[in-house]
Formats: C-alpha cells, structure tokens, sequence
C-alpha cells in the first residue's frame, strides 16, 4: 500500500510543471502611471509593483521584476524570457489563444479624454470627425478600430500611452482611450489639468476589453496558476489589496 501511494505521488511530481527557483515577472518597460513607473534611480514604482511584490510573498514565489517592451511581451513569455505577465493585461479571447490567465486582480473603466471645453462623448457620434490617439498593441487599439474607425477622421498609434497624452496636451489630436485609473493620473499632473477632461466611458464589449486584468502565464503552467491564485486571494482575504490600494486610489479597483 505504501509503495503504490509513493508511486502515486512520484506520478503527480512528475506530471506536474516544476516551478522555477525564480519567477521572472514581466512588467512594460513603458512608464504606466499609477501603476508602475521607474524613479529617477531606475527603480519601479507603483501600485502594481506594491501588488507584485505582495502577491509573490503570499504565494512564497522568488519574483524577479523583469521590463520589458510591451508590443514584445507576450512572445517574451511564451519564448521563455519570462515566466509571467503582471502589466495591467486584460483577459481577452485574443490573448487566450496564446497565453493563460490567473484569476482577476482588478478590473476598471476605459474612458476617452479630450480637450476642456470640446464637446464630445465617448461614441462613434462624439468621436465623428475627430483625431484619436491610442496606444499601439492594446485592447484600446482594438476597441477604437472596431467602434471608432469610421467615424474618426484620423486613428494615431502610439508606443506609450504617455506620448499620446503629450500630443493630446499639445493639440495635436483631439482625444486618446485608456483605461480610467490612468487617466485619472494624467489629469492630475499640471499638463493634464491645464488642458483636459474625462468625457465618459465608452461603452462596454467584454469581447474586446476583456475581463478584467489578470496574470499572464504560458499555457500548461497549472501549478504556477495555482500559486499565482492562492496569493492574489490571500492579499485580498486579509486586508493587503486594500492597504496598498489606498494610497494611490479613492475607491477599491477590484470591480465586479
């Protein structure tokens, strides 16, 4: 009865994914405020950095934050450079032909921002005729091409979201999509309060924007899932997600 039980066990082990001895966790090299952005030492701050670094303790994972060029990060994983994805992605079908996904660990509205005083809502019968500047390789590129493109006059792509914004403070395009938290950030330096305002939430398609944002992880990685799991719900069961949450937002972010 022993040896049949240790040969069960020995089956499991070796069905089962070893984990690494650390656990390299891709970030966009692209500054992300609030949620990550290096400091004038290069190192990174921000909300989900906080979240990696606790999420990584809960679940007793060595994490190693790793940047990395966000139009190449999922190839990075897949490839094998990194192990996750913790970069503000959102659970799409798209991406899930590719890579897997850990439970949620936020979920928050896409807005359109544009100039004071440019009336304007966030629709194709807002947005007719306007310039829209969006970040290239997201779900806001996609949603803009999909419910935008015909009404815009012009769609401009962008590597960072932080250029479109600089061009949106400049005039030179009239608004950009992004997710909200983001944009509250902007509107809070001194270029964004002095020329912009939010003008709404587009409306929603879970198809496209997703499910909210969760960890990337390479399909068949189930034991890295798992863990990546037990200490998303740990930091939210005792009080963590909510302590790191408060400084840098109003309200809870976890959503629905």
């Amino acid at each position: 009865m022993k040896k049949t039980i240790l040969s069960l066990a020995a089956a499991i082990a070796l069905a089962t994914p070893a984990l690494a001895e650390t656990v390299k966790v891709g970030i966009a090299a692209e500054p992300y405020p609030p949620f990550a952005t290096p400091n004038s030492y290069g190192k990174w701050l921000g909300w989900e950095i906080d979240l990696i670094n606790a999420v990584c303790a809960a679940a007793e994972l060595d994490c190693a934050i790793t940047p990395v060029a966000w139009d190449g990060i999922i190839p990075s994983l897949t490839g094998g450079q990194i192990d996750a994805i913790m970069a503000s992605m959102s659970i799409t079908e798209e991406r899930m032909q590719a890579i897997d996904f850990s439970d949620k660990y936020y979920n928050t509205p896409t807005v359109i921002i544009g100039p004071k005083g440019m009336a304007m809502t966030p629709d194709a019968e807002g947005l007719k005729g306007k310039i829209i500047g969006v970040q290239v390789s997201t779900v806001h590129e996609n949603y803009v091409n999909a419910h935008f493109a015909e009404a815009a006059a012009e769609i401009k792509l962008y590597q960072t979201q932080d250029e479109a914004n600089q061009d949106l403070a400049a005039g030179r395009i009239d608004a950009t999509q992004a997710d909200s938290i983001a944009m509250d950030s902007f509107l809070l330096t001194d270029a964004g309060a002095a020329c912009c305002e939010s003008k709404g939430a587009v409306a929603d398609d879970p198809a496209i924007l997703g499910l909210g944002v969760g960890v990337g992880l390479r399909k068949g990685e189930d034991a890295l899932k798992a863990k990546f799991n037990e200490g998303i719900a740990k930091v939210i069961a005792d009080g963590t997600y909510d302590k790191i949450s408060e400084p840098y937002f109003a309200s809870s972010i976890y959503g629905n």
